[in-house]
């Protein structure tokens, strides 16, 4: 084996130094000034905190219970559809394409579970809205199709289910009632 050059070793022995050095500018770094436990300040809230707000919602076993419920419903008349249920804030919890259904029902789902909820109203019944109304079809994630239902407690919306791939909104919508449903059983 040949002898390194002075080139090489010159690089090799400023590697070692770099390296050397960052291990020590790391272990120093790591043991630095941290504040001490009685200067850490806790930030403390409760329900009565005039700063805060609740919301109800559903749990992923619930939302996850309520999709399978509407995929079940949509097989039961041999429909091939995807079910999306969405969170009060429109946030997708669950999504489930359905063996055979269509690659854009996906998306559709999502958007008519997001109108459902954001409304408060079956999708059905918001597209009736558009002809006071029509730029509301302009809001971003929307979709006025019939096939969404919210879901309810108290008569406040909590999640909304949409559902695409049947034929027909008026069947989407069935099926999506259908896993509104199964959150009373």
């Amino acid at each position: 084996m040949s002898a390194l050059s002075v080139r090489a070793r010159v690089l090799t022995g400023a590697a070692a130094v770099a390296v050397l050095g960052a291990g020590t500018f790391g272990a120093v770094s790591a043991t630095a000034a941290a504040p001490a436990a009685e200067q850490r300040t806790a930030v403390k809230a409760d329900a009565s905190d005039k700063n805060l707000t609740q919301s109800t919602g559903l749990t992923v076993d619930a939302a996850t219970k309520a999709a399978r419920a509407t995929l079940d419903a949509a097989a039961k008349d041999g429909q091939k559809v995807s079910v999306a249920v969405v969170d009060r804030n429109g946030v997708t919890r669950v999504l489930l394409k359905g063996d055979g259904s269509g690659p854009q029902s996906q998306e559709s789902a999502e958007k008519k579970a997001f109108t459902a909820v954001s409304w408060n109203a079956p999708t059905s019944e918001l597209v009736k809205r558009l002809d006071q109304t029509p730029n509301l079809k302009d809001i971003p994630g929307t979709l006025f199709l019939a096939g969404g239902a919210p879901v309810q407690a108290k008569g406040a919306p909590v999640a909304g289910i949409g559902v695409a791939g049947a034929p027909s909104g008026d069947l989407d919508e069935k099926f999506a009632k259908a896993g509104v449903a199964a959150l009373g059983k």
